[in-house]
């Protein structure tokens, strides 16, 4: 039998990515109303919760001879303290202050020597709010699961009652080096047997069993058939492991409002406002769009609903095209559309998912060498991943939480990625870019304003109320792009 404990093989990859300057977490911006609460308090409320999430006390252990993947271990020397840190912001405690300092913490590798997460308590922010600036490396949670995480953690109620005291924790003693690998290669010798096994079961529905394999090579076909190389862009550069983030606050209703004026889905509607902010974006960088087509790397949860909350990575790709050579927004809108509709019949997802299992039996030094060459290769432009969160008002100690700005990873020559979070009926975008390869992130965003500006004036649906008011000012003169490898210093405002 398989040890539970074990990363799987896409679990695995995220650590091999990890070079070059990236750096594999997952994280977000949690901004709440009202006044931080005592530090002492925040360490006790995370404590009485981490039994439901036990990954979280845990560390990797790694094989020796890189004979087997990374298991999951107890950390008997955990300390919660150690990964929840306070901090505070500078008067005035402004927002373009809180994304500065989520870039700084964005840019930090998690310890692989400790459990891979962190929390930062963010006092003094401005207009009686704090935030939580929270990091989970992808090896140990995706988004989709991470969403349940979160609402097993916060309050569903302002008033809800405190939670019991869990029993008291042991940590299982650590392996030795040597149960490990004999563990490992134990693991190696027998799971292959139970696999054939369960095939020699299915072959009582020999029909089953081909049409299967014919599905599944079909959609493997149909994934390396979008597989090609992703054009040149300036997004597409060798990047540091310093960070920019930024975010921009969008109205769900307006998103379901446009889809529903269009005929499409709200994820359309992302897509098609991102590629028209990219094409924006390009332009004034004085780069030749016309006729260019970015490729987005889309993940895709494959998650079973009986899966829903269990901690690692059941996620699939498809490769999405970005039109940002084509300005008005209703062909844009109808290029994503159909483009997205033929992908989802093509089964490329379920191609990638296919490629995915298969790497629970690549041997860890391929899988590492396979990670490497992959990385070298510009299969996307992007990511923009687009995850939906709960519709209802969550709550921290009777903090109502009013944003979540999530942070999607860069991999080695991706200077920017895009984490979309659909949270109490709002869309919160956060932009995540290379420190030297996108000192101009922050306009990135105000053409992400237009953009949706501009969809929902095609579409013929009004604007929120307070949409000019949200809309962030360009109070700046665009930096110029990068020369001889170096970003040039922004020049100040006029």
């Amino acid at each position: 039998m398989s040890n539970p404990d074990r990363l799987t093989g896409l679990d695995s990859s995220f650590l091999h990515l990890e070079r070059a300057g990236a750096h594999m977490h997952v994280g977000s911006c949690l901004v709440f109303d009202g006044s931080a609460p005592a530090y002492d308090d925040l360490l006790e409320q995370i404590e009485r919760r981490l039994h439901l999430v036990p990954r979280y006390r845990q560390r990797l252990a790694f094989v020796p001879f890189e004979q087997g993947r990374p298991v999951w271990v107890d950390d008997p020397h955990f300390n919660v303290s150690y990964h929840v840190r306070n901090t505070a912001l500078p008067r005035p405690g402004s927002d373009e202050q809180l994304r500065r300092l989520c870039g700084r913490l964005f840019s930090q590798q998690l310890d692989r020597d400790k459990p891979l997460w962190e929390i930062s308590l963010v006092n003094r922010l401005a207009g009686d709010r704090f935030a939580l600036i929270a990091k989970t490396h992808h090896a140990l949670v995706d988004g989709i699961s991470g969403v349940d995480i979160t609402t097993v953690l916060f309050d569903t109620g302002a008033d809800a009652p405190p939670t019991a005291q869990p029993e008291p924790w042991v940590p299982r003693p650590l392996p030795s080096d040597a149960e490990l690998l004999a563990d490992a290669l134990l693991e190696r010798a027998t799971v292959p047997g139970e696999v054939f096994r369960g095939i020699r079961a299915l072959m009582r529905g020999p029909r089953h069993i081909v049409g299967r394999a014919l599905d599944d090579l079909t959609a493997v076909a149909s994934l390396a058939r979008a597989g090609g190389a992703a054009p040149p862009t300036p997004l597409n550069v060798r990047i540091g492991p310093h960070r920019r983030f930024t975010w921009v606050d969008a109205d769900l209703r307006q998103f379901k409002a446009i889809k529903d004026a269009l005929g499409g889905t709200v994820n359309d509607v992302v897509l098609s406002a991102v590629s028209l902010a990219l094409g924006r974006f390009l332009r004034r960088r004085g780069y030749d769009v016309d006729g260019l087509e970015l490729r987005a790397m889309v993940p895709v949860s494959v998650r079973a609903e009986a899966e829903r909350g269990a901690l690692g990575n059941r996620v699939a790709t498809m490769y999405a095209p970005l039109p940002v050579g084509v300005e008005d927004p209703l062909e844009c809108f109808e290029i994503v559309h159909e483009a997205m509709g033929r992908l989802k019949e093509s089964g490329q997802a379920v191609g990638a998912q296919v490629l995915t299992e298969l790497t629970g039996f690549a041997p860890p030094t391929i899988m590492s060498q396979a990670a490497r060459l992959a990385a070298r290769q510009r299969f996307f432009n992007l990511v923009v991943t687009n995850v939906p969160g709960p519709q209802f008002p969550l709550y921290l100690m009777g903090r109502r939480l009013r944003a979540m700005y999530p942070q999607v990873p860069l991999t080695a020559g991706q200077a920017l990625g895009i984490a979309i979070m659909s949270y109490d009926g709002q869309l919160h975008f956060g932009l995540l870019g290379d420190f030297d390869a996108m000192p101009d992130v922050e306009a990135l965003g105000t053409d992400l304003h237009a953009a949706i500006e501009e969809l929902g004036l095609a579409a013929g649906v009004a604007p929120p109320p307070g949409a000019d008011e949200d809309r962030p000012p360009l109070g700046f003169e665009m930096p110029r792009t990068r020369v001889g490898g170096r970003a040039a210093r922004p020049r100040a405002a006029r």
